[in-house]
């Protein structure tokens, strides 16, 4: 079992005192391990709120270099960042956050060869990329793996959040069930700290088993009224990659 050591009582104190947190919520904390798919906007905030929450491993996997344009939304990077590596880049901010979290880093390309791979020994894994075909790669995995997805996206001040718990709620695939354009799209900064804020609320609620979860409900962010409206997602009987598992229950 993993234990606190007095300076993580410390630096985790004021959400330890969280009602149903605890210290026991920060331990399981402390033995989760997180899988991240992508460096950039969504993939900065959540692996930031992560990491200063106190998530014991975090592997982040991102093939791209740092470009100027990146800088407007992903905040993990600097100027003196461009042309390194996005997982270099990230890796040197979130151990100085919080030496505490294992940091792991690959730089490769997620593709139907080596997805498998990637997130095997990862409890969780959060999609924080900007192409559906790689997302679907990730959703097939967390289902072949029983794995909890964490969807989000962005396109402009527009955002999406989703939590999916394989064999209980719908997938990624029931929601997108059409032809989605790819290519470069716009976005300010906020937008992505805002989704990957709300998955990283996701991800700890589900480690610590408190309060509601984003299950078969998809979360939409409009930032320019400044609303959050909810949809409410069905399972797809014919769904090509979880028709197959049980019948959804409720979520734990």
């Amino acid at each position: 079992m993993a234990t606190l050591t007095p300076d993580e009582r410390e630096r985790y104190d004021r959400q330890i005192m969280i009602k149903g947190w605890g210290e026991a919520g920060q331990r399981k904390l402390k033995r989760t391990s997180v899988f991240i798919a992508g460096a950039g906007g969504i993939g900065s905030a959540v692996s930031l709120y992560l990491a200063a929450a106190g998530v014991g491993r975090i592997r982040i996997v991102d093939h791209d270099k740092v470009e100027l344009n990146n800088l407007n939304r992903q905040v993990l990077h600097c100027d003196e960042d461009v042309g390194q590596p996005k997982v270099s880049s990230a890796a040197t901010k979130l151990r100085k956050l919080n030496p505490n979290v294992k940091i792991e880093t690959d730089e490769i390309t997620i593709t139907e060869t080596n997805i498998s791979r990637l997130v095997a020994g990862f409890g969780l894994i959060i999609d924080a990329l900007d192409n559906l075909p790689a997302r679907y790669l990730l959703n097939k995995a967390a289902i072949e793996k029983s794995v909890p997805l964490f969807h989000g996206a962005i396109n402009g001040f527009e955002g999406r959040a989703m939590t999916i718990i394989p064999g209980k709620t719908a997938c990624l695939a029931c929601v997108y069930r059409g032809a989605i354009p790819e290519g470069k799209f716009p976005v300010v900064g906020v937008t992505p700290a805002v989704i990957g804020c709300i998955q990283a609320t996701e991800v700890i609620k589900y480690i610590t088993g408190l309060g509601e979860l984003l299950i078969n409900t998809l979360l939409v962010y409009d930032g320019l009224s400044m609303k959050f409206s909810e949809f409410k997602v069905r399972k797809d009987p014919k769904c090509r990659y979880c028709a197959h598992l049980a019948p959804e229950g409720k979520a734990d």
